[in-house]
């Protein structure tokens, strides 16, 4: 496996494999918007590398504003423009989406996917069988450039494709490749995980109300508190029960917390619902809910 974050490539590393190639993004929501300002910043493209597509109007005049790229209403115009294609579509709208571009996509192109349930499979039946596919599980901190997210390589992906997608993904945050099969594990993890530290968050700032603090300190120094003890994990690579067990003295009030904690089944709620949130993230890749929206 190989761990790419945008903070661990040097500037040139990140803009090399990168640099001259056309971006079309088919999709303008909140995921496209965040990887787009993720290349901007970083400068694995400029504005004149990329171009957006999107129906609504009001869509695309918030995106051209916000980033100063080209947004077309019509996807031909960039399908033609772009040797890396990313689809930022909902899922239940891919089918018809694959349908109409698989005229359109050659050999020149590599599709990226950040659809969540749609197969390599099921991109490379929609857009031709000998198409370049990479899918991709970004998630939502994305927009702050803190992304956690993943990939799978379709079949006959070359090592330069890769590099490519590497510095793409490293503009936004770090990113892992994966076999496709762990990518609902993935969502159910990076995925869904930042909905399981808001609730943390929340949590913990109502304890700080609950024993006297303002509200808005209360909040303050819990999402501080989670942001600190992540980039512990991260930056000093200590496992987390060895930090843990660094803040936690004997008799202390760090261990009469994780006390009650323990009794409250805090751990095996966590973990649970990592469980529960892969497992759906497979029934709706399986087409077992059709009706429903996939949602993070």
């Amino acid at each position: 496996m190989t761990s790419v974050g945008a903070s661990e490539q040097s500037q040139a590393e990140l803009t090399e494999p990168t640099g001259t190639r056309q971006w079309g993004f088919i999709g303008s929501g909140k995921m496209a918007t965040a990887l787009i300002r993720g290349m901007l910043r970083s400068g694995v493209a400029g504005t004149a590398n990329i171009a957006a597509s999107d129906p609504l109007e009001l869509a695309r005049a918030g995106l051209a504003a916000d980033t100063g790229i080209r947004v077309h209403e019509a996807n031909l115009p960039v399908v033609e423009q772009s040797d890396v294609l990313v689809l930022a579509v909902k899922p239940q709208t891919m089918p018809q989406v694959l349908a109409q571009l698989r005229p359109l996509v050659g050999p020149r192109h590599l599709v990226v996917s950040i659809a969540a349930g749609i197969s390599i499979a099921a991109l490379l039946e929609g857009l031709g069988p000998e198409r370049r596919i990479v899918r991709v599980m970004p998630n939502t901190p994305a927009l702050l450039g803190e992304g956690a997210s993943a990939y799978a390589l379709g079949p006959g992906v070359p090592a330069a494709d890769e590099a490519v997608v590497k510095a793409f993904l490293g503009s936004v945050g770090r990113a892992v490749r994966v076999p496709e099969t762990m990518l609902d594990a993935v969502t159910g993890l990076s995925g869904s995980g930042p909905a399981f530290v808001y609730l943390m968050i929340e949590a913990l700032s109502d304890g700080g109300v609950r024993v006297g603090l303002p509200r808005d300190i209360a909040t303050m120094l819990a999402a501080q508190t989670v942001l600190g003890g992540a980039r512990m994990v991260l930056e000093t690579g200590l496992h987390p029960g060895v930090l843990k067990d660094q803040v936690t003295s004997p008799g202390g009030t760090t261990i009469a917390g994780l006390h009650a904690l323990e009794r409250g089944g805090v751990r095996g709620a966590l973990i649970d619902a990592v469980e529960a949130a892969t497992r759906r993230s497979a029934e709706l890749a399986a087409g077992s809910s059709p009706k429903n929206e996939p949602s993070r």
